[in-house]
C-alpha cells in the first residue's frame, strides 16, 4: 500500500524539524500502545493499525502474538475472514496458505500441500507485550530496546495503577501531541464541566515573562526521552480577560491547583502530574493510525498498595473520573484536533504558514527534540 507524502516544497521550507514534518505516519524504531489487554481473548484475533501497518493480534495460551495482517499471495487481510483450523496457526480464508503465529513462517497451503513455498516464506512479526493492562507493539527494524525507554517516568512504577480509555480522532498523530503539550490551548476548557466539578484553578493563558528557555528536555541514557513545559513557573497566568482596557472573560478561581509538571515523552505521549487531582497523574498517546486518524488513549494512574486498592481506583475511574475528565474535559481536545487537521492536513501548507508566537516555543522545542532523537520515520516503503 502506497502511504502519504509529504509535499516536497514545504520540506524545503522546514528546517530546524523537518525529521518530525516528514513523520507523518509517525516514528519507526517504537513501542506503541495498540489496545487494552481486556479487549483481547484467548484466541480470538484483532486488528489493530498502528502507523499505516495493519497487524493481527492474537493472545494464545495467554501469550501474546502478533504478525503482518496480509497474506504473502495475494495481500488481502486475513481479519476480513478470520480463519484458524488448528491452534498455532492462521489460514488465509482465499487460497488456503497457512502461517504459525509464532514465527510467520508458512507452514501449510492447504489447496496444494506439495508446493515448494512451504517453509520458505514468513510473514512479519512483530515483539508485542502487555504492561499496566495495556498491549504495546513494537513496529521497526531493530532489537527492541526496553519499553521503559518509550513510556514517561513513573508509569511503570510497582504500584502504579492504570485505567481509562481509548478512542479515534479525525486528525493526524501531531495535531494530538501539540494540542496536549500547548500551554494556550487551556482557553477552549474554559466552560469544561471538570474545571467547576472538580473546583480547579485554571487561568485563560499564560504569558512569558522572558524570551529565554521555557523547558527543559530529558535525554534520558537508556531511559525516556522527554520535554518538561517550564512556562508554569515562568510566566504569569491570565485570570482576566481583556479587549481595549474591558474585562470580556474570566478563569476558573478554584481551590485545587493542578498540572504542576507538564512533559512530553518520545514517541508522542504526554503525562500529566497531578491531574485531575492531587494523587493521580494522567497519562495520554497519540498513537499514529494513519495520515488524517490516530488512536487517543488516555488512562488516570495512582499509585496504590494492594490489589484492593488498585481495584477501587479503577472503579472510581470508571464512575466519575471518565465522565467528567477523559470525556468532560479531554471531548474539548478531541474538537480542536479535528478542527486543526483541514488547515495541516492540505497539502501540509500548514506547516509552513502557521504563524507562532510566545507560549508556541515549547511546541518548537518538542519538535526539534522529536526531529533529532527518533529512532527512525515511517515512509511508505514499510506499508
Amino acid at each position: 500500500m502506497a502511504g502519504p507524502m509529504v509535499d516536497p516544497g514545504v520540506l524545503e521550507k522546514v528546517r530546524g524539524w523537518r525529521p518530525y514534518i516528514e513523520a507523518k505516519l509517525g516514528f519507526r524504531n517504537h513501542w506503541y500502545p495498540a489496545m487494552f489487554g481486556h479487549e483481547l481473548q484467548e484466541d480470538k484475533p484483532v486488528e489493530t493499525m498502528l502507523l499505516g501497518e495493519s497487524i493481527l493480534v492474537n493472545r494464545l495460551d495467554g501469550k501474546l502474538r502478533a504478525i503482518r495482517n496480509r497474506c504473502l499471495h495475494r495481500g488481502v487481510k486475513f481479519s476480513k475472514q478470520v480463519e484458524c483450523y488448528k491452534k498455532g496457526t492462521i489460514t488465509c480464508w482465499y487460497h488456503a496458505w497457512t502461517y504459525n503465529w509464532d514465527d510467520g513462517k508458512l507452514a501449510d497451503i492447504i489447496t496444494n500441500p506439495n508446493s515448494s513455498l512451504i517453509g520458505k516464506h514468513s510473514l512479519k512479526t512483530y515483539p508485542i507485550k502487555e504492561a499496566k493492562g495495556l498491549i504495546f507493539i513494537f513496529v521497526g527494524d531493530i532489537d527492541p530496546p526496553d519499553l521503559s525507554t518509550d513510556v514517561p517516568p513513573g508509569f511503570l512504577d510497582e504500584g502504579m495503577a492504570i485505567h481509562g480509555k481509548r478512542r479515534m480522532v479525525k486528525s493526524n498523530w501531531r495535531l494530538g501531541v501539540e494540542n496536549g503539550f500547548d500551554a494556550s490551548h487551556i482557553f477552549i476548557h474554559k466552560r469544561s464541566k471538570l474545571v467547576a466539578g472538580n473546583d480547579i484553578a485554571l487561568p485563560l493563558g499564560f504569558a512569558p515573562l522572558d524570551a529565554g528557555a521555557n523547558t527543559r528536555a530529558v535525554i534520558g541514557d537508556p531511559g525516556p526521552i522527554g520535554l518538561y513545559d517550564l512556562l508554569g513557573e515562568k510566566s504569569m497566568p491570565v485570570f482576566e480577560g481583556m479587549l481595549d482596557g474591558e474585562a470580556v472573560l474570566e478563569g476558573h478561581f478554584g481551590t485545587k491547583k493542578v498540572a504542576d509538571n507538564i512533559s512530553i515523552w518520545l514517541p508522542g505521549v504526554l503525562k500529566v502530574d497531578p491531574w485531575p487531582q492531587a494523587g493521580m497523574n494522567q497519562f495520554e498517546w497519540y498513537v499514529p493510525v494513519d495520515a488524517t486518524s490516530h488512536c487517543y488513549l488516555q488512562v488516570l494512574g495512582r499509585m496504590t498498595s494492594s490489589k484492593e486498592e488498585a481495584d477501587a481506583f479503577r472503579k472510581e475511574v470508571d464512575d466519575k473520573w471518565i465522565a467528567l475528565a477523559l470525556d468532560g474535559f479531554n471531548d474539548d481536545d478531541v474538537w480542536a484536533r479535528e478542527a486543526t487537521e483541514e488547515f495541516y492536513g492540505d497539502n501540509d501548507r500548514g506547516w509552513v504558514e502557521e504563524r507562532l508566537f510566545e507560549t508556541d516555543m515549547a511546541i518548537v522545542e518538542w519538535r526539534k527534540l522529536a526531529s533529532q532523537r527518533n529512532r527512525g520515520i515511517q515512509q511508505p516503503e514499510h506499508l
